[in-house]
């Protein structure tokens, strides 16, 4: 990176002790300077819908808090002490260590010292996530990695029906948790088995274990998960379906279904009774919510910018758009995607709907998308993005709600915008926030 970034909405690639912590039983290890765990666990996790850090995140993180001695004369033994004692006090199924700015300049041997205790048989992997290999999207991506390399084994034979799920990223997505249960969900009416490997009830290691044996990987993200899938394909030749947003409402995750199941072959008759039966209950409320949208006695927006990560900002035009009829102005895509898939992303912004699309700006920094929408000739009524922007909506009076990290302005805990029962969510947050703003 070489510039400064005002309002950042993701923090480094050592944030991917976040990832190991929505892992079930698995004790995140940081080797790095003081403070760096615990600041990231507050960015991701607790300003981000006050998230809260479990058992083995948040103040529990491991961390070897490297100092000056640590730096001159190196940190290794430092690290085997370190992961010592946590194997002696802290009881868990995985260990992963993350090697943070200050070891990765020094030069710490980190796989070194982690294949020692690996020989040992402690379950045990190793991600280089410093802050200059990106953000923490990218430290999300290494960590899968690691953990498919160094523990994973072809597997014997395939399960029928199992299918290995890469969504969002944990902590993140402020909605992660609630999202995976809902494709769990969406998925088992399908009549397959969804192998999520995070949040609660996804098996932690075991859950990883099974990785091989599944009938095909799901990747339901515009570029996040895309490299593992192209991993697992390479390395126990599993096939993958790719799914570039995430499914809100009735028309994209209908849209949902009818791919995956073609990709599954499931019976047609099978997938649309279940569409069928989601469809029934979802369009029931919207219909009545026509009543509020046709009759209420004040003029309703109907243009929209979102400033979100990709995952966000594509479902989200899709559902505004298909499903509520709005029309999208200026969009703003956040994570800094790698390059090479760009040109996807603004694809699907250009076939939003027929004969509807939208611009879409690739940035990063708060202060120059602030500035963006101060030099445009108005800013559209709805704003959907993080904590940051609530200034500027304020300032150039927009409707605000808040999709996206940094998230200190409300409290998650399962809520989910995946589905159908996430786009009815989505509704009353955004109709309700619009109704707070003009009373």
């Amino acid at each position: 990176m070489n510039r400064l970034v005002e309002q950042p909405r993701s923090l480094c690639a050592l944030g991917a002790q976040q990832t190991a912590s929505a892992i079930e039983r698995t004790v995140p290890i940081v080797h790095s300077g003081p403070g760096c765990g615990f600041k990231l666990h507050l960015g991701l996790g607790f300003y981000n819908g006050f998230q809260g850090g479990g058992s083995y995140g948040g103040a529990s993180i491991v961390s070897s808090n490297l100092t000056d001695r640590e730096i001159v004369f190196g940190g290794e033994e430092r690290l085997t002490s370190v992961i010592d004692g946590a194997l002696k006090v802290m009881d868990a199924d995985l260990y992963v260590v993350l090697s943070g700015c200050s070891s990765e300049l020094i030069g710490d041997d980190v796989a070194a010292v982690v294949s020692t205790f690996r020989r040992q048989g402690v379950p045990i992997v190793h991600a280089a996530t410093g802050g200059l290999c990106g953000n923490n999207y990218l430290g999300h991506e290494a960590l899968c990695h690691a953990i498919i390399d160094k523990l994973l084994e072809p597997a014997a034979a395939r399960t029928p029906g199992l299918v290995n799920v890469w969504a969002s990223v944990p902590y993140q997505d402020t909605f992660w948790s609630g999202n995976l249960s809902v494709l769990k969900t969406l998925l088992a009416g399908l009549g397959l088995k969804a192998n999520v490997l995070f949040g609660p009830g996804s098996g932690g290691l075991s859950a990883w274990k099974q990785i091989p044996s599944a009938e095909f990987n799901l990747v339901v993200s515009p570029w996040v998960g895309v490299t593992v899938a192209e991993k697992l394909e390479k390395k126990f030749g599993t096939p993958w379906v790719h799914f570039p947003s995430l499914p809100i409402g009735g028309v994209e995750t209908s849209r949902f279904l009818r791919e995956v199941a073609v990709h599954a072959k499931i019976d047609t008759d099978q997938s649309e009774q279940f569409i069928r039966q989601c469809e029934t209950e979802y369009y029931y409320y919207v219909e009545r919510l026509a009543d509020f949208i046709l009759e209420f006695r004040w003029d309703l927006p109907s243009r929209f910018t979102s400033i979100a990560d990709s995952y966000y900002a594509t479902g989200l035009a899709r559902f505004l758009t298909n499903d509520l009829g709005l029309v999208p102005a200026q969009q703003f895509v956040t994570e800094e995607p790698p390059e090479h898939f760009r040109a996807s992303i603004n694809r699907s912004f250009q076939e939003i709907a027929p004969g509807i699309s939208a611009n879409v700006t690739f940035e990063s920094d708060g202060g120059v998308i602030h500035q963006t929408l101060r030099e445009q000739s108005g800013l559209p009524p709805i704003l959907l993005g993080t904590s940051w922007d609530r200034q500027i909506a304020r300032e150039l009076g927009a409707c605000h709600l808040s999709v996206g990290a940094p998230m200190t302005d409300r409290l998650v805990c399962n809520g989910a915008y995946a589905g159908y029962v996430g786009g009815l969510r989505l509704l009353e947050d955004l109709y309700s926030s619009i109704l707070s703003s003009v009373q």
